[in-house]
């Protein structure tokens, strides 16, 4: 049935939905671009599996619309949607500055910092950098992250002075430079975009250090609670705060904002992820079924930010 002011599955002709690709969460993207194929299949949508990695780019030309499940570097970082924009080939999700910037952890980072929006402060770990200097600036414990990497890839919590150098050299494997950020005591929450939608928040409870890889794909440990425990209030200050956030880097059509909750109760921000993880252990689709939404019209709706940036083509 065609829902007003929005087209059929037949209306979006041949959809090529991008999985797997080259970065390292190649594995996390064929899981999550497997079930938003299945999903579109079973909407009727005629969508197929396209793999970056192994097809040119090029014949993505062939298709009426991109839905991306790409992540991390080539996927998620602005490249394929410029592609995509120069092949005028409508896609799902965040444009290629949105995408560039939810990708670039320090510049968001920066972005937010002169908007004044709260987030744990950083600095950038550059090979022959003093990580001494980095300790007197921020203290301990703190968090290592590659820059431009997604899902917790190469990322560490550092307890002790000794042990920063190992961590920002096992970062240093997807990119020299490194984000070192403070670490905020408190408990981790996360909150979805769908369009104009504000998702409930999540809580996340984790067996793991912190909510590594391993806690956000493998980990039958990880606890995904929902309500979040929050007072209403202080969920709507922080889905204004996400929401914020969010535009604040130019993403768009859907997305997920990472952060944490300090002792006194203030939310800091952490990361945009401009395409999340779809997978069984996913967050967004666990926010999309605590208000009614199922996976299959979950999908269909993310398809649909291709029809509205696209539409007139």
């Amino acid at each position: 049935m065609r829902i007003e002011g929005n087209p059929a599955p037949v209306d979006l002709g041949r959809v090529a939905v991008l999985m797997g690709g080259q970065s390292a969460e190649r594995e996390i993207s064929l899981a999550s671009g497997g079930e938003c194929l299945a999903a579109l299949q079973a909407r009727g949508v005629a969508a197929e599996a396209f793999d970056p990695a192994e097809r040119p780019v090029a014949a993505l030309g062939d298709y009426d619309r991109a839905f991306i499940a790409l992540h991390g570097p080539g996927g998620e970082d602005g490249v394929i949607q410029g592609a995509l924009e120069a092949m005028g080939v409508p896609y799902t999700g965040s444009g290629v500055l949105g995408s560039a910037l939810g990708m670039d952890k320090w510049r968001s980072k920066w972005i937010w910092q002169g908007m004044g929006l709260p987030t744990p402060a950083f600095r950038v770990l550059r090979p022959g950098d003093d990580p001494g200097a980095v300790i007197d600036a921020l203290g301990l414990p703190l968090f290592v992250k590659p820059l431009g990497e997604g899902s917790s890839v190469g990322t560490a919590r550092v307890e002790r002075a000794d042990d920063l150098s190992a961590a920002a050299e096992a970062a240093r494997a997807y990119g020299d430079a490194v984000l070192v950020e403070r670490c905020i005591e408190g408990p981790e929450y996360t909150v979805a975009l769908l369009e104009s939608e504000i998702l409930p928040a999540i809580r996340i409870e984790v067996g793991e250090t912190f909510y590594d890889f391993n806690a956000k794909y493998r980990s039958d440990a990880t606890r995904m609670v929902i309500p979040c425990g929050l007072p209403a209030d202080a969920e709507a200050a922080m889905g204004a705060l996400v929401r914020q956030a969010f535009g604040a880097i130019g993403a768009s059509g859907w997305g997920r904002v990472d952060l944490m909750a300090d002792a006194a109760g203030r939310f800091w921000l952490l990361e945009v992820n401009t395409i999340p993880g779809m997978t069984d252990h996913s967050l967004v689709p666990a926010a999309a079924r605590a208000r009614g939404i199922d996976r299959e019209e979950l999908v269909w709706r993310i398809l649909l930010t291709s029809w509205r940036r696209g539409e007139g083509r």
